[in-house]
């Protein structure tokens, strides 16, 4: 069991770096239960006090994911139209031009998003630009996160290797 486990746990963190980059998959909460999945083997003792702070950082980043681009938008004078924009462009553009699409898309859907509201090209630039810059931290926060637990399963899993896998 501890075998299965662990191999759950490893598909987990990665998932979770890939999650940082797909709207649809919460990063750090998929990557913090493959952490989760590694301590409830028999092999790696429980550590809740670990798994607390690193859950809590978890749910922080994913609630910040969806204040900072609004904030961004906000800062540059950007409208709700503009958001959804940016959300519809990323799934479109991780959807149908990827690799590049997952930068560009946002950027083209806030554009479109505040265009659609204010005809005025250099206030809707300006709004996407801030849109954009909103998503990208973001993502950077989700995806340092990601690598983080990633790297903090392999450090507690190379401790226990002999238990985990033997």
């Amino acid at each position: 069991m501890d075998t299965l486990l662990f191999f759950v746990g490893i598909l987990l963190v990665m998932l979770g770096v890939v999650g940082s980059f797909l709207p649809v998959l919460p990063g750090p909460l998929t990557g913090w239960f493959g952490l989760w999945a590694l301590h409830a083997t028999k092999a790696v003792p429980d550590n809740w006090r670990f798994l607390g702070i690193t859950l809590a950082v978890a749910i922080a980043i994913f609630l910040l994911d969806y204040v900072i681009p609004l904030l961004g938008t906000k800062k540059f004078g950007g409208t709700k139209s503009g958001m959804i924009g940016t959300t519809i462009g990323l799934i479109l553009g991780v959807l149908f031009f990827p690799p590049f699409g997952i930068i560009i898309g946002p950027f083209i859907g806030a554009f479109a998003g505040e265009m659609s509201k204010n005809k005025d090209s250099k206030k809707a630039f300006r709004a996407a630009l801030g849109s954009f810059i909103g998503f990208l931290t973001g993502t950077f926060l989700k995806l340092g996160t990601a690598v983080v637990f990633l790297v903090l399963f392999v450090l507690k899993a190379w401790d226990y290797k002999s238990e985990l896998l033997f």
